[in-house]
């Protein structure tokens, strides 16, 4: 297989006017227009990754980023300017008029940062989706109105709504001829078959060109992520010396991981890949969460940021360069003692891997009733059909807390949570009134819409999602709550899992006795926990998925219920 240069055809820098990025029909943006009051803007731009053509595909341009936020305060201002005059000592006198400008705007800025702070975003600051598109799922006619009522009796009303429509329905497995059609470079590099003497899928790419020259060059992690920098400048030096020689033509060894950490956020999934990195056998990624089957294979940096170059699959690869290089020499010293297995495997953590289909409505515009014609565990059993998947959980209702604990910016207090799931599950509850469930767990406008982020706990949904495709035992649930108190039987559950080699009792205590990570900010533990009121919407919210996920699982300690005893452990 023969290695082709990936370049974007939109650099990083901003496209050069007066010719734009985007033209045509495609290009065309009439605009934004609000929806609930401002609570999201649509935009009004398609784009298909469905070419029949990958030249044509790959030969599309995007943008850096594409800002459509409204006019704020400052660009109504006008100042009339007065033609540029000698200064003289009666310039003095006209000195008050500048300073009266300067202190208005200055009133101006603080009115607005008081908006800021207050997370008044619905009045003042529209951030629009990147993702949206004229897809069948139009949020903007949903039968919604918004109501403070928060009396008890209202609540139980739209909480009872919302759980008459809970139901799940079996998703239609897209068929590998469309994924194929619509990722055709992606799998024009990944081959079918991997090493038949190596754990970890690995194969070798033919390289063609000038060997000599920096292979990451234009790698977008390398240009822009500072953790990735250092390993690689170091596999800049030492690339050409893991280069194979064979009839006269050098091959390079590609990897992907052996598992992935697929979620959920706030769930301790970084906390389990800071352990797992400490295996012998197990070697992951310097940048914990790629985020590139879910975000930057769309160019999706930031889901507020618009759209910048996409990430091919050749800058993913490059990410396992480093593990894979050492798979190699394993390979090569056990092959001289006649050994035949590599034992290394190769993991990655990105969070957002379960449940984070946002992009589908942006770029797969031929859904039916709204909901998505590919999800990214499509994409992965198609390539990898083999690989292993680890999900770590715990109580939604705590998860959400966190999250926001976590995500929110200024004046986070248990009142503004409260409001904040309010209004969520009020948009929600409007979204089941016109659509499927599954269309309102993956539509992007509603998941942006929503102050904090319900759907991301829904875990039943996504859990039968993946189990679509890949089968039972390929996909480990762990519990947060079971990890942080008993970190030597969760660890022992993931290598059998991944089927490890006994640690000594050292490393193993290496392992498991070191301190969690990524907990909780002092300044977070100090706001308390959240309102019972709030607790209670969510528990009744969240109860038919975690009554769902168990009987999925077989397991009644994922009812989070302090009644429920957890079932054996298999997998």
């Amino acid at each position: 297989m023969k290695v082709q240069t990936y370049s974007a055809p939109c650099s990083v820098r901003p496209c050069p006017r007066p010719t734009p990025c985007l033209s045509g029909s495609e290009g065309s943006l009439p605009g934004a227009r609000g929806w609930l009051g401002g609570a999201m803007a649509h935009l009004h731009y398609k784009y298909s990754l469905l070419s029949p053509a990958a030249e044509e595909y790959h030969k599309r341009p995007l943008p850096l980023q594409l800002d459509y936020a409204p006019l704020g305060v400052f660009a109504v201002l006008e100042v009339q300017r007065e033609l540029q005059r000698p200064w003289t000592p009666m310039s003095c006198l006209r000195r008050p008029k500048l300073y009266s400008f300067i202190f208005g705007l200055t009133v101006i800025f603080l009115i607005m940062a008081s908006y800021v702070l207050s997370s008044e975003r619905k009045g003042l600051l529209l951030t629009p989706s990147p993702y949206h598109a004229d897809s069948s799922l139009n949020l903007g006619t949903l039968p919604f109105n918004f109501s403070s009522n928060k009396d008890h009796s209202h609540i139980t009303q739209v909480l009872h709504q919302i759980l008459s429509k809970v139901e799940f329905s079996p998703r239609k497995v897209p068929h590998l001829r469309m994924l194929v059609h619509s990722e055709p470079h992606m799998f024009s590099v990944i081959p079918r078959h991997f090493m038949p003497d190596v754990k970890n899928p690995c194969w070798y790419e033919q390289l063609s060109g000038n060997v000599s020259a920096d292979p990451y060059r234009r790698n977008l992690y390398s240009l822009y992520s500072r953790q990735s920098r250092a390993t690689f400048q170091y596999l800049r030096s030492s690339f050409r010396k893991h280069l194979l020689f064979r009839d006269g033509k050098f091959f390079r060894i590609r990897c992907l991981p052996f598992f992935y950490i697929i979620g959920q956020p706030k769930c301790g999934t970084t906390d389990l890949y800071d352990r797992l990195r400490l295996h012998p056998d197990i070697r992951v990624t310097t940048l914990k969460e790629p985020h590139w089957w879910t975000r930057k294979r769309f160019g999706i940096i930031r889901p507020s940021d618009g759209l910048h170059a996409r990430y091919p699959v050749e800058d993913y690869l490059d990410l396992f360069d480093l593990p894979a290089h050492q798979i190699q020499d394993r390979l090569l010293a056990n092959s001289s003692r006649s050994s035949n297995q590599a034992n290394i495997i190769i993991g990655e953590a990105s969070a957002s891997t379960m449940w984070d289909n946002n992009a589908w409505a942006y770029f797969y515009d031929n859904a039916t009733e709204g909901e998505p014609p590919f999800l990214i565990q499509d994409f992965i059993h198609a390539l990898q059909p083999e690989a292993r998947f680890i999900a770590i959980l715990r109580d939604p209702v705590e998860r959400l807390y966190s999250d926001y604990l976590y995500f929110g910016m200024a004046n986070k207090s248990s009142e503004d949570f409260h409001e904040k799931v309010w209004e969520s599950v009020q948009l929600f509850d409007a979204c089941l009134q016109e659509f499927s469930m599954r269309a309102c767990v993956y539509n992007s406008s509603l998941n942006n819409a929503m102050s904090v982020r319900l759907h991301v706990g829904l875990y039943v949904v996504y859990v039968l999602d993946w189990l679509s495709v890949f089968g039972r035992d390929q996909l480990l649930v762990l519990r947060l709550e079971d990890h942080a108190a008993d970190r030597t039987l969760s660890m022992h559950r993931v290598f059998q899992f991944l089927s490890l080699r006994s640690l000594s009792e050292q490393k193993e205590a290496e392992i498991t006795k070191r301190p969690a990570s990524n907990t909780r900010r002092l300044a977070d533990k100090n706001l308390g926990p959240m309102l019972p009121l709030t607790r209670e919407i969510l528990s009744d919210f969240y109860g038919p998925f975690n009554r769902k996920l168990a009987t999925v699982l077989q397991d009644d300690s994922f009812l989070w219920d302090t009644h429920s005893k957890p079932a054996s452990r298999n997998g």
